[in-house]
């Protein structure tokens, strides 16, 4: 309705003035928000300063006696929106009042929706849907009805996934935007005209649920060449006065050229041109003085028979000129990775880029779901409590922030990786108020809480020092969890009890030198005290632990075996074998399944291309490109160094590749799979070669150029190695071309038997040759890759001598049949793992006569094993938000793959629900209110369903499919 009159019959270009304001990349968010900063890309406002010397378009500045309709400002950066310097619901404040009233008014269209504008590799399923929904609900809360964007605007991320299109399906949006699409696909389609499509995000969801038109900007997301007018281009601004330098007939003879040619590649007569770029319009005038200008002369040349007509536009009015063609479009099923904008420019880097950031991303939504859940289950007691006041907003926007594509990719400078992780360690202090506060009032006792955020290296104060102490582990997940407690310490034996006071089998075993060079000074504890920890669904379970004396008779006898050329580790699942000679691993058994795999696995690197002139193109934090196809062993000799520890609880063989590469290879007691804990670096750089760290696993499996990976944790894709299946691909880099990302999971299988890989952090992956899969763990580079950050990825760490990673693989060995059953529990454990909280006892009452409780669970019965409870969180007063999602694809798992139910209405313990609604995946609008345009594929229509009427107490999900509630809740009153 509020969209610019077109002309039927004519060529319409669509001119979309717009600003690109990355949540930090070259300069932090902070920087960008002020101004401060390097000079290039200034910021301090830009885009949305008052006037038309800012932003927010007014009046127009066409010449006397032609009609300009006046534009709308696409704006889609709702971070900076929300920023309390922005005088946030201050009508006092100019910039606040002029977004308030420029959305209002109409002089803003906001796309996209989220806190920033996500990456699309390394981001996971579950933060990116929650930065979306925190941007909608900001939308909602401020403008109501008329905040809901319409359009996905993804038009700097470097690929675009099925996942996330899938998402934003689901959210409600008409279509999708992007810039970035590989540099052959691109030309294919633009001989095809398809540069338009459908694309279906799923295959297990019922058609059209998925289904999202996409769309691929000429440029990017930048102007024609010759067309840009900002204070940071130099192309020479439209001249129609009585001057020497009067350019219009060039101006628009060209401009009707380019619009001409940009026609042949797309299938209506509407064309959309972007005129912006990174951070423009810090002087807007200059941008609608010129484009004003061009379109009262282009439009002219219409009196003389030109058929072409030129109007400012916006996103969802140019979708919407598409819409009423009534076509039926080409339908893509898979994705857009990976990206190549030249033969030899894969963007297949940054998938591993930044890995220890790219891990504290993972750990922090980890933390905040947590946090999220807790603050549910406690209700009011968890914000103001006996530790202070608790907040979870500020990880959860710290987080969101972390999704930029400029953040979890690692393509940022190192100063604003190091701003992004200060953000989120800000957010987790006033998170663990929060996490300290609730546990209190659920257990009902006030301890003095320790949060130890270091274990990964052996380090916690309280353990290495305390006699005494308690270990509360908290277990996010909608089923009970076995998990292997691992605390630094320096007694030599420990007595550890169960919630109930019955002893729980431990162990002591010597730090690994490996940790000893990872922590340096920061710890005194030469042990670390294991355990096996038991917690139910959705709650807690507290165990103590006491240092005995050697004469304790409580003393267990000390039995750990540390044994030298180790030979095979089992437990009652896993057999592992290994090599004497070499040390390597050889060959993994399912004993439950009585299957036998070889498998060799160890570590490479690639040399890094130098990119030392113009014809050649260097590795950087986008772009992978090794120098030659075979990567060169880690280790200098065939033979690794490997010794054997071994107790009733765990077996470990510790591996040194050399003395910046090691590995663990462990099976704890009951555990279905391999874990293999590698620490790498400082990756030695003397040479003068940049490299690219991978672990590989070589397998006699007959895979046939195919293996797979996850999109962004969630849904599974087939790779094919120089293969895309939308285009006839030429292979011009056989190591880089072929990398995928991999959020959560990478596997290779024939007829018969799979074996799945799954990570801790987003990384990339590959399978270079049949039986293979390899996985970069790590970088180092010595060059800058030219695409804009201008700086290499050197990362020097703390000691300054080179950033060391600590991660884990966990490796599964099964049938085909059977697989799925146990990677898409696995993931989600690894995803939302359980988390300890220490004290040292002895804690007060939190209300008199309150008893304490040891173990808590929220839930009156545990859910599914294939349903998955992806948000637990307060909303509104009284209302919390509720996702539950059925975690299995179509026809992967003979059982997992069923439709299953759950009852709402019985399902929590710790409060009860009094009324539910259901919402939309954004939880901004009811599911009824949802409404879309349809579109129709090349292979029919397929209309949407209606929405079924709700029974909370029967709430159906089907395969892939995510259900919001919004529930209004009352708590049990203490007692």
């Amino acid at each position: 309705q509020s969209c610019p009159p077109t002309r039927p019959g004519f060529l319409n270009v669509h001119l979309v003035p717009h600003t690109h304001d990355d949540v930090g990349w070259l300069k932090t968010v902070e920087q960008y928000f002020y101004g401060g900063g390097c000079p290039r890309h200034r910021g301090g406002g830009g885009g949305l300063s008052p006037g038309r010397g800012g932003g927010i378009p007014k009046a127009t500045a066409a010449p006397a006696g032609t009609k300009v309709t006046p534009p709308r400002l696409p704006w889609g950066w709702f971070f900076f929106s929300a920023r309390p310097a922005w005088g946030r619901r201050d009508a006092k404040c100019q910039r606040w009042s002029l977004f308030f009233h420029g959305g209002r008014a109409g002089r803003l269209e906001f796309v996209g929706g989220g806190w920033c504008m996500s990456d699309e590799a390394a981001a996971h399923y579950d933060p990116a849907i929650e930065q979306l929904a925190l941007g909608r609900r900001f939308l909602r809360q401020e403008f109501g009805a008329c905040g809901t964007p319409r359009v996905a605007w993804q038009i700097d991320p470097f690929g675009h996934s099925r996942q996330l299109a899938a998402i934003f399906a689901q959210m409600g949006y008409d279509g999708l935007f992007v810039g970035r699409v590989d540099y052959q696909d691109k030309a294919t389609r633009e001989e095809l005209r398809e540069m338009e499509m459908l694309w279906r995000a799923s295959g297990s969801l019922p058609p059209p649920t998925a289904d999202l038109f996409t769309g691929i900007l000429p440029n990017v997301y930048n102007p024609p060449s010759g067309f840009c007018w900002d204070q940071l281009c130099s192309d020479p601004p439209v001249v129609d006065e009585d001057s020497e330098e009067n350019n219009v007939d060039s101006i628009v003879s060209t401009f009707l050229q380019i619009a001409t040619s940009q026609a042949e590649r797309y299938r209506t007569n509407h064309i959309i041109m972007t005129m912006g770029s990174d951070f423009h319009y810090e002087n807007a005038n200059l941008w609608f003085k010129n484009m004003d200008k061009l379109i009262a002369h282009v439009n002219a040349r219409q009196a003389n028979g030109s058929r072409v007509h030129v109007l400012y536009s916006t996103p969802s009015c140019y979708l919407w000129e598409l819409h009423q063609a009534n076509l039926s479009w080409s339908l893509k099923t898979d994705d857009f990775f990976p990206y190549a904008d030249g033969p030899h420019q894969f963007w297949t880097g940054y998938f591993t880029s930044r890995p220890a950031f790219k891990r504290y991303e993972r750990l922090s939504n980890n933390f905040l779901q947590i946090c999220s859940q807790l603050e549910a289950l406690a209700g009011p007691a968890a914000r103001e409590g006996p530790y202070g006041p608790g907040d979870s907003s500020v990880l959860r926007e710290a987080v969101a922030v972390a999704q930029h594509h400029d953040a979890v990719t690692g393509t940022e400078k190192q100063h604003v990786a190091d701003d992004y992780a200060r953000q989120l360690a800000a957010g987790w202090e006033s998170c663990q108020l929060l996490a300290a506060n609730a546990l209190a009032s659920l257990s009902g006792s006030k301890e003095n809480f320790v949060f130890c955020n270091a274990l990964n290296i052996s380090v916690c104060p309280l353990t290495e020092t305390a006699g005494h102490f308690t270990v509360t582990l908290y277990n996010p997940l909608g089923r009970p969890v076995s998990w292997p407690v691992r605390l630094p310490v320096n007694g030599a034996s420990y007595a550890v009890t169960d919630p109930q006071g019955q002893p729980v089998p431990s162990e002591v075993v010597p730090i690994s030198n490996f940790t000893r060079r990872l922590r340096g000074d920061s710890s005194s504890a030469t042990r670390e005290l294991l355990f096996q920890a038991s917690v139910p669904a959705l709650g807690f379970s507290t165990f103590t632990v006491s240092r005995l004396s050697r004469r304790d008779p409580r003393a267990p006898p000390a039995w750990t075996q540390v044994v030298s050329q180790p030979r095979e580790i089992q437990n009652e699942h896993i057999r592992v074998l290994f090599d004497p000679l070499t040390g390597h691993l050889k060959e993994i058994q399912n004993l439950d399944k009585s299957i036998s795999l070889p498998v060799f696995q160890s570590f490479y690197w690639y040399n890094a291309s130098v990119g030392n002139d113009e014809s050649s193109q260097a590795s950087g934090a986008y772009i992978f490109r090794p120098n030659s196809s075979e990567p060169i062993p880690v280790s200098s000799s065939k033979r690794v160094s490997a010794h054997l520890v071994k107790n009733a609880l765990v077996q470990e063989v510790h591996q040194n590749f050399s003395s910046w590469c090691s590995q663990v290879v462990r099976l704890h007691a009951g555990q279905p799979y391999v874990e293999l804990e590698w620490t790498v670096g400082p990756i030695p750089v003397a040479d003068g070669w940049g490299k690219e760290i991978i672990s590989r696993f070589e397998t006699t499996l007959q895979t046939d150029a195919r293996f797979y990976t996850d999109s962004n944790g969630r849904q599974i894709l087939e790779r094919r190695r120089n293969y895309r299946p939308t285009w006839n691909l030429s292979q011009t880099e056989p190591v880089a071309g072929n990398y995928y990302p991999v959020n959560s999971r990478i596997f290779i299988k024939d007829k018969k038997f799979q074996l799945t890989v799954l990570t801790d952090r987003s990384q990339g992956g590959s399978s270079i040759f049949d039986g293979s899969l390899e996985l970069m763990v790590h970088r180092r580079l010595l060059y800058d890759d030219n695409r804009g950050v201008g700086e290499p990825l050197v990362e020097l760490g703390a000691n300054k001598q080179g950033l060391v990673v600590r991660g884990r693989h966990l490796v599964l060995l099964d049938t085909v049949e059977s697989a799925a059953d146990q990677h898409r529990l696995l993931a989600q454990e690894m995803f939302m793992a359980p988390y300890p909280v220490l004290a040292p006892g002895g804690g007060s009452s939190y209300r008199h006569g309150q008893p304490s409780l040891r173990q808590f669970s929220a839930l009156r019965q545990q859910l599914p094993p294939n349903v998955h409870l992806l948000t637990l969180t307060p909303w509104d007063a009284g209302t919390l938000l509720l996702r539950l999602e059925h975690q299995f694809e179509r026809g992967e798992s003979a059982n997992g793959s069923q439709p299953v139910t759950v009852d709402l209405l019985n399902l929590f313990s710790a409060f009860t629900i009094i009324s539910v609604q259901e919402m939309s995946l954004g939880a901004d609008l009811p599911l009824h209110a949802i409404s879309r345009l349809v579109w129709t594929p090349a292979t029919g229509p397929a209309r949407p369903r209606p929405v079924p009427k709700l029974d909370p107490s029967q709430v159906t999900l089907q395969p892939m499919e995510i259900r919001t509630f919004l529930a209004t809740v009352q708590y049990k009153v203490p007692g």
